[in-house]
């Protein structure tokens, strides 16, 4: 039978984990699944998606969307269309969130919110990661110039039209070219990149 402390527990727990926890790291924390869905029954606890609760109190999310991600696939990194929204680089809003993983990593499984996966080899995978937080909850991203470079290798997946107006704000905005081009030779697009900052600059 649960009980007001087994709550009080819980609740100081998830508070401890930014004020959303997953099920699974509720068990190994020592709180018993019952105890989340009776917390969850009494409005206690919000459920975000399956096996992941918030606190109530917990104020909103900038990127809601890219924390409940960060917490359901924590070796995932936002990148292209997603990573340059959040840098300021494209004007799409994706209707997905747009995951990096690397080569052979099983797809995850997740109803909300939409996924559009990416394969990167290790290599570009573990390259040009930046950790941001969001409510105290962290949740990995590439940076600018790196998400310039994957717009341009996955030009044909996103669209060209994408690729380049990110150059172009990327340009615009007086960020280092050195970065770029170096992240652009390891995602080898340097060759397809080279003539549009020529015309660009």
């Amino acid at each position: 039978m649960e009980t007001r402390s087994n709550f009080q527990q819980a609740e100081a727990i998830i508070r401890q984990k930014g004020g959303i926890l997953r099920t699974s790291e509720a068990l190994r924390l020592g709180i018993h699944p019952r105890t989340l869905y009776r917390m969850h029954e009494m409005g206690r606890l919000e459920r975000l998606e399956r096996g992941l609760y918030r606190l109530p109190e917990t104020p909103p999310f900038t990127h809601p969307d890219f924390v409940i991600v960060a917490r359901k696939v924590p070796r995932g990194v936002i990148c292209l269309t997603s990573a340059l929204a959040f840098h300021g680089l494209t004007t799409q809003v994706p209707h997905a969130v747009h995951l990096a993983l690397p080569t052979g990593a099983r797809r995850p499984r997740l109803h909300y919110p939409p996924l559009r996966v990416y394969r990167f080899s290790l290599p570009t995978f573990e390259a040009g990661i930046e950790i941001h937080e969001d409510g105290g909850v962290p949740f990995r991203l590439y940076n600018p110039a790196k998400s310039v470079a994957d717009a341009f290798k996955f030009r044909r997946r996103i669209g060209t039209d994408i690729a380049i107006e990110a150059l172009r704000n990327y340009l615009r905005s007086g960020r280092p070219l050195d970065a770029l081009m170096d992240y652009a030779r390891l995602c080898r697009v340097a060759e397809v990149i080279r003539p549009y900052v020529e015309a660009l600059t």
